[in-house]
Parts: structure tokens; C-alpha cells; sequence
């Protein structure tokens, strides 16, 4: 399924790409990127492995003891770049492997973001899936180790819950190579819009919600161009240090615009600061 990639291809084009040259992507040689998540133990390396075969790097994300893990395959003539990251069970930033993630999905803005499931135990997984249709809706659901779940007497819907997550999922046995194939057209088919999404958001209770709304504007007008003020939002009404101060301090404005979004408002910082 890997190619080698044609010398002198550009991908100048690619979203975010000032910050994704900060992560230490190597920008170059590819036409897509495409992020790969999931919880610990669910195959996401077998995934990984499968897709990208001997093309594979590996090295550490800049400034971080985590290990960082990407690869290529090719597909109808286009080169996608994937990136494994660390296997984690949220995007709270409560760990390095989670705040590395979060930070991925949220300012690399990956044109598809692939979510290892493991089919044995999906109610678990889906802790992180919601919490990565929150950031993003370019989102194929990998529904992995489907043969450990048929040996278990485990019926997985893989129909229905692509319906109530609002994306495609895909039933996979990576380790086989099983479902690989429907796996790489699916994730061509959302990144070129092919295969529209529409991710599935939590229900909240209607005093969180009326917080977050209030939170958005303000958010949005201090980080033009965030991916996703709902997130952050969020993640500052939880108590989110890191959140918290990559906002007051103008980080997540430049992150946002590339090192070109006009300087926040004083009293906008202000505003928010007294808005947790």
C-alpha cells in the first residue's frame, strides 16, 4: 500500500502548517495528513503498522519525553503523512501522551483524524471519540480486534454506531489486514469530502451549556480562528491550567493564526480570566 513519495512535492498548502513545522512535522513530500488515535491496548500500533509499513520514522515530539511515531501510505495517487499519537483515554491535558494528543488534533488540524476503537470494549473507547468530535468532525472511527469480539459472542452494530456518532466507522482486524482497504478509502472519502460527516456533540446540562455560550465569543475574539472555541471553553470551566494560561498569554492566538493574528484585547484576557 506505501510508495515512495515523488521528490520536490510540496505541501505548502497544508493546514496550520506554521504550527505543525513548531511540532517537528516535516512538511514536505506528502498531499494529506491524517492523525491516528485511540486508547492504549487497542491495536492502534497493529493500525499503524499496516498502513504504513516500512515507511516509518520515529523520534520525540520537540521539547517532550513522548514518543512520537509517523509514517505514509499512498492512495489513487495521492500521499498521506500519519501520525500515531501517544494512546490516551482523554484529551484533558492531564498527562504529557494527553496534552501532546489534545494539542495535535486541536492546532495541527490534520485533515482526518482516524480513532482506534476496540470492539471488545467500545463503551470505554468512546470517551476520547466524543471528546475528538468535539475538536474536529473529520473523524472515521476504526472499530479494531473484530475478531476478538466475534470470538467473545460480542455483536458489533459498526452500521449503528456510525449513525449515532454522526461518522463512518470501519470494522477492522488489523493484525490480518482485514477491513484495511475500506479503512484507507474511508479516510480519502472524508478528507476529500467525498464522505460528509456530522459528528455527534455531548448533551450537557443547561447551566454548563449557558457557561460555554458565554465563554465562545469572548474566546473567539481573543483567538481568532481557533479550531474550536466550544473545546476550549470547556477545558477553562474545568480548571484547565494549561488552557488557561496558553490563552491569557496569547499563545493560543498565535497558534491560531499561524504567528499572524492581530494582538488581543487587554480587557477581552481580562473578561475570560474572570469568566472561569
Amino acid at each position: 500500500m506505501s510508495t515512495p513519495f515523488p521528490s520536490g512535492h510540496d505541501c505548502s498548502h497544508c493546514p496550520a502548517g506554521a504550527q505543525l513545522a513548531q511540532m517537528g512535522i516535516e512538511l514536505s513530500h506528502h498531499d494529506h495528513l491524517v492523525a491516528l488515535a485511540g486508547n492504549p491496548n487497542t491495536g492502534k500500533s497493529s493500525v499503524f503498522n499496516a498502513l504504513t509499513g516500512l515507511k516509518q520514522h520515529v523520534g520525540n515530539w520537540p521539547g517532550k519525553t513522548v514518543t512520537r511515531a509517523e509514517g505514509a501510505f499512498a492512495y489513487r495517487g495521492l500521499h498521506y503523512k500519519l501520525v500515531d499519537l501517544p494512546g490516551t483515554y482523554s484529551l484533558m491535558s492531564a498527562s504529557q501522551d494527553e496534552q501532546v494528543a489534545r494539542d495535535f488534533i486541536l492546532f495541527g488540524q490534520p485533515d482526518c483524524t482516524v480513532v482506534v476503537m476496540d470492539a471488545t470494549a467500545l463503551e470505554r473507547n468512546l470517551n476520547l471519540t466524543l471528546q475528538v468530535l468535539e475538536i474536529t468532525g473529520r473523524v472515521v472511527a476504526c472499530v479494531n480486534l473484530m475478531d476478538e469480539a466475534e470470538r467473545k459472542g460480542i455483536d458489533v452494530d459498526v452500521r449503528a454506531l456510525s449513525r449515532e456518532l454522526g461518522v463512518p466507522a470501519v470494522p477492522t482486524v488489523a493484525r490480518t489486514g482485514r477491513g484495511l482497504h475500506e479503512l484507507v478509502e474511508t479516510i480519502a472519502g472524508v478528507v476529500s469530502g467525498a464522505i460528509p460527516t456530522r459528528p455527534r456533540k455531548w448533551r450537557q446540562n443547561p447551566a454548563l451549556e449557558r457557561a460555554v455560550e458565554q465563554l465562545v465569543p469572548l474566546i473567539e475574539e481573543v483567538a481568532p480562528g481557533l479550531p474550536s472555541a466550544r473545546w476550549v471553553a470547556y477545558r477553562l470551566l474545568d480548571g484547565d491550567h494549561t488552557i488557561r494560561q496558553s490563552l491569557l498569554t496569547g499563545e493560543l492566538a498565535r497558534l491560531a493564526a499561524a504567528q499572524s493574528a492581530p494582538a488581543a484585547s487587554g480587557s477581552r484576557l481580562i473578561a475570560l480570566e474572570g469568566g472561569q
